[in-house]
């Protein structure tokens, strides 16, 4: 499914990301993250081990909802799911989402030692608005 226009501005500006992933017992589990677009998919950052990493392993359905910083009340809602996990250039993509929410390098909370994880998510459905 194409990202419609609306959408794709959020993703590439620092707006908030609410994840929602699914517990080994079907309830959700929900989590406010950074968030980017390759243009064709939604792009969100992570550390090995975090709960919405074992979550989308076992299960990769998520939905989210992307609200605009400046609006908070205008937001594109996503159901979907995970199509790839890897860690190539994830570290390097995290220092890029710190300058865009930060205008800093990224911090590196947890020390320097965690494995970055970059999410493809292919939306399935999306709502806005």
């Amino acid at each position: 499914m194409n990202l419609p226009d609306a959408l794709l501005g959020l993703l590439r500006q620092p707006s908030s990301c609410f994840l929602t992933t699914l517990m080994p017992d079907g309830s959700p589990q929900i989590t406010l993250t950074w968030v980017d677009t390759d243009g064709t998919n939604i792009l969100i950052n992570t550390v090995r081990g975090h709960q919405k990493a074992r979550n989308i392993e076992r299960d990769p359905r998520v939905a989210l909802a992307v609200s605009d910083p400046a609006t908070p009340a205008r937001y594109s809602a996503v159901r979907g799911r995970v199509v790839d996990v890897t860690t190539d250039g994830a570290a390097e993509h995290i220092e890029t989402l710190a300058q865009r929410y930060l205008g800093t390098p990224y911090p590196w909370f947890g020390g320097r030692d965690q494995v970055r994880l970059l999410l493809t998510i292919e939306a399935d459905r999306i709502t806005g608005i």
